[in-house]
């Protein structure tokens, strides 16, 4: 495995492995997984995709600073570089791209990346700018990797969806690869934030996929569940949580992301829906979904 820094390296790097293990009549195909670092069982389950599907896996560790409110955690993001390389190398990774700010952004960066519509709601609306950042940083590493598949957790389907949105409007010639979210035994989604939690925090934050589970068996075993229903449920059973705080507990289309009306009933609907949560737990916020078909309902956790 191979740890490079600067950007003409990556690129010599990808460019001369994807020539050795190409064949005659196959081309050695990229796959990337882009990261913030701290990774865990999650980002784990990305690599090994990656694996499957790829010739040469290639991650990125870069906490992106614009992609942070002037009030988010960026400089107390947690960070282990040796942790993380330890299981990135354990997982098979050819190449970790681990680059400073100064190379990803040597001058205050004139362009940005910025997708309309999709970031409107959820994590969109709560954290002004977070997606422009998101989609900037994601694009340079998209091209300065010029991967074949990315890969990227469902636990934050809002990303995946506009990521998507965004490869298919610029013509971008990438496979975006969703995986299924990593969850420990007692459901809590992984997250590298959990760290922040107290035990206490911890054991409440069980009320997010508690709430999202209890919502989902609701709509499957009643044909009239309203999305107002459903935002009602979920806050309801949030509320159970003396420290819980909620941002927003939601159930839009998906991946239109298209707020549904109170009286929306779901399994007349065509297509998936997704509900969403952000929650705080002291001064750590939580996300979790579930993804849904509206018939047969046919369930992505």
């Amino acid at each position: 495995m191979k740890v490079l820094h600067s950007i003409a390296e990556i690129r010599q790097e990808v460019k001369s492995l994807r020539k050795q293990r190409s064949l005659d009549n196959h081309e050695a195909t990229v796959g990337l997984v882009p990261t913030m670092g701290f990774l865990h069982e999650g980002h784990a389950s990305l690599m090994r995709k990656a694996r499957e599907i790829s010739d040469i896996v290639v991650i990125s560790i870069f906490v992106n600073p614009i992609q942070f409110g002037p009030n988010e955690d960026f400089e107390r993001y947690p960070r282990d570089e040796q942790r993380d390389l330890a299981l990135a190398e354990k997982e098979g990774v050819d190449i970790v791209f681990l680059p400073t700010v100064d190379v990803m952004y040597p001058s205050p960066t004139k362009t940005h990346v910025s997708v309309a519509e999709l970031t409107d709601t959820l994590c969109g609306a709560s954290r002004p700018g977070h997606f422009d950042g998101v989609s900037t940083v994601v694009t340079k590493l998209f091209n300065i990797v010029k991967p074949d598949h990315a890969f990227f957790g469902a636990k934050d389907a809002q990303q995946v969806a506009v990521i998507r949105q965004m490869v298919d409007d610029l013509n971008m010639d990438i496979e975006i690869v969703p995986c299924p979210i990593i969850r420990e035994e007692d459901g809590l989604a992984l997250s590298s934030r959990n760290v922040y939690l107290s035990e206490e925090e911890r054991t409440q934050a069980l009320v997010l996929s508690r709430s999202l589970r209890l919502a989902r068996e609701e709509i499957s075993s009643n044909p009239q569940m309203t999305a107002g229903q459903v935002r009602a449920l979920l806050r309801r059973e949030i509320g159970t949580s003396s420290i819980a705080v909620i941002d927003y507990a939601e159930i839009l289309s998906f991946p239109q992301l298209e707020v549904l009306a109170e009286d929306t009933v779901l399994q007349q609907l065509n297509g998936e829906v997704i509900m969403a949560l952000a929650v705080k737990f002291g001064p750590t916020r939580l996300i979790d979904n579930v993804i849904m078909e509206t018939k047969g309902v046919s369930l992505h956790v």
